[in-house]
């Protein structure tokens, strides 16, 4: 019989402790300290510890997203402290030795096992290796230090410095996304930019303590560091994931040297400037050149959602997903969730980067977004609905608490990118009533200005974030080469400058949300992206019949179900033999470039004559 108590584990000082936890007694199967041998005990006992498992781990892992919601809904002291108190609980639980001995046990006896058993077992020892209880200390730390940095990245009171004034004024996220999209003064710009990297600053420390913490953690599990870990949750090594990545970028660089090209003579007319081989980086609309707005001047939709409502968008992208048959979105949905942008003059605080949560792993789902009416909000709420109907898929008895995730962290992106591709989609544009019936479009003009934002994000997920995380795990990068490694990679992948000498006093890399916490597997968005067209090319080619570019399922059953029958199976499955059962074939960016054909095309036209490359 093993006992678990978890009592007042919250934050120190001012702060509320965190009430007793969880408080549970559970029999083990085979209470004897001697581990069975005969294959039938061991069947049984494993089933008995994962029936264990399973029972505490929605338990604490729903108070763990309660307190994480608070903290990020409502960035105060007090709430990151309780995120703190439940989070300790939750590792004491996952990484408990018991834990790791018995899964240890178990997956050396994988023979006598069903691979269902076995999936369970691997995800427990990859959640056990992120929380070790052999090595408690370093576990609260790194618990600690989390909450802390989440705190700084969502409370950062950005400031800029107009041109020619003396003094600096607040501004915010969305406001400098705003003026990057739309300025053409480049003093301007190059304040707003600078403006953004300075929580890099703030981060820089925290960020480096978090690498040590992390790292500790992975190699005492006996992971190579933590980016190893959160490779394996690939079911992949590193070298392999390396490979992969690399791959995706190199089959889509063509494109994206034609992309680079083009953009690099449109923005020196636009500005009035000599054609650059880099582009400087504050050339461009977004604060990391992950995506390229504002160049296609003909693909602005942004008026045509004048009028409506925030609340109408998120109406429109559950609408949808329930059109295709996908599981019904909840009434507590609408209560629970943080969807709309907060007033200018709001005190409270919440975390500006879009979400969607399954707080118990069952039937309380949400969303945190900042919902303005305009285009981007239009697809970032499709996307985040994708993710919440992923959610609401496996959510079913059959399938254990431990899988209730997507195939592979990349899955879940590109299950959300696939559901959210008809914002893409002229027809389904039309079908809503963002497009007039008589609007027309030119079709390569559209491609331009999606491959401006999908093919642009290869180089700098699969490529600059990948790359630069793996040596800042796997090399133990030191803190005096951040920024010059980070500029490296920007240059070598995306083609992209600094507007400035950027010194180690900064560090722009943790400007990124997801590098301080969302950790080491960034590159899932790669992937994810050429997953979306892996499937949307099947559904369109081979199960509507429609060319892919101009292809609508909007209330179609039929797409509904082979969406389904891909989610409802959670993690039960290796992501590879999902999508090689789904469609036939094995994962590449193959589809990508079929899509975007008629724009490779029409660039290597428009490119004749000029430099292509840097």
């Amino acid at each position: 019989m093993i006992r678990l108590r978890f009592r007042s584990l919250g934050a120190s000082g001012a702060l509320r402790t965190l009430p007793i936890l969880l408080t549970a007694t559970v029999w083990l199967g085979a209470s004897s300290p001697i581990l069975a041998q005969r294959p039938a005990d061991i069947r049984r006992d494993a089933q008995s510890f994962l029936e264990f498992y399973n029972r505490l781990y929605q338990g604490l892992y729903t108070v763990t997203s309660e307190a994480s919601w608070k903290a990020s809904t409502d960035v105060t002291p007090e709430h990151t402290g309780l995120r703190i108190g439940a989070d300790h609980a939750f590792s004491m639980f996952v990484g408990n030795p018991f834990i790791i001995e018995r899964t240890r046990y178990f997956l050396q006896h994988t023979n006598v096992l069903d691979s269902l058993t076995i999936r369970q077992l691997r995800t427990a020892y990859l959640e056990a290796a992120g929380s070790p209880g052999t090595i408690p200390d370093v576990v609260a730390a790194r618990v600690t230090a989390e909450a802390r940095q989440s705190a700084i990245l969502d409370s950062f009171p950005f400031q800029w410095q107009r041109p020619g004034q003396e003094k600096t004024e607040p501004i915010t996220a969305n406001q400098i996304d705003d003026l990057l999209t739309t300025s053409t003064n480049l003093a301007e710009r190059l304040a707003l930019w600078k403006a953004s990297k300075e929580s890099g600053v703030a981060l820089k420390p925290g960020l480096l303590e978090l690498r040590d913490l992390r790292n500790k953690v992975a190699r005492e599990m006996g992971f190579s560091s933590f980016f190893g870990l959160r490779v394996g949750t690939f079911d992949m090594s590193v070298a392999e994931m390396q490979e992969l990545t690399e791959r995706l970028v190199n089959d889509t660089r063509p494109l994206y040297e034609q992309l680079h090209c083009w953009v690099r003579h449109q923005l020196a007319k636009k500005y009035g400037q000599p054609v650059p081989a880099l582009i400087p980086a504050h050339w461009l609309g977004n604060r990391w050149s992950q995506e390229w707005p504002g160049l296609v001047e003909s693909i602005d939709l942004d008026p045509l959602l004048k009028g409506r409502q925030p609340e109408w968008i998120v109406k429109q992208a559950v609408a949808y997903g329930e059109s295709l048959g996908l599981p019904k979105v909840p009434s507590s949905f609408w209560q629970k969730s943080d969807l709309y942008e907060l007033p200018a003059d709001a005190t409270r605080r919440k975390n500006t980067h879009a979400s969607a949560w399954s707080i118990n792993l069952a039937d309380d789902v949400r969303s945190l977004q900042n919902i303005r009416a305009d285009f981007t909000w239009f697809s970032t709420a499709h996307h985040e609905l994708g993710h919440v109907f992923y959610d609401l898929s496996y959510s079913r008895p059959e399938i254990p608490m431990l899988l209730r995730r997507g195939a592979s962290p990349a899955f879940h992106e590109a299950m959300a990118e696939t559901l959210a591709t008809p914002t893409i989609q002229v027809p389904y544009l039309r079908q809503v009533g963002i497009v007039p019936p008589t609007m027309q479009f030119d079709e390569i003009q559209w491609l331009l200005n999606s491959a401006l934002d999908q093919i642009v994000f290869i180089p700098w997920s699969a490529g600059v974030m990948r790359a630069w995380e793996q040596d800042f795990y796997e090399q133990d990068l030191p803190k005096d080469q951040l920024n010059q490694r980070w500029w490296r990679y920007v240059e070598k992948y995306q083609g992209v400058s600094a507007p400035e000498t950027r010194g180690e006093n900064y560090c722009d890399a943790a400007t990124k949300t997801h590098i301080n916490d969302d950790p080491a597997e960034y590159y899932k968005y790669s992937i994810a992206f050429a997953l979306k067209y892996h499937l949307h090319l099947h559904i369109a080619r081979k199960m509507l019949h429609q060319d892919p570019r101009n292809c609508n399922f909007y209330g179609n059953k039929k797409v509904g179900a082979f969406l389904y029958n891909i989610m409802k199976s959670g993690a039960t499955k290796d992501w590879r033999a999902v999508i090689r059962e789904a469609t036939g074939e094995d994962l590449s960016a193959k589809a990508m470039l079929e899509y975007y054909q008629p724009l490779m095309d029409y660039l290597k036209k428009e490119n004749a004559g000029r430099k292509v490359g840097w």
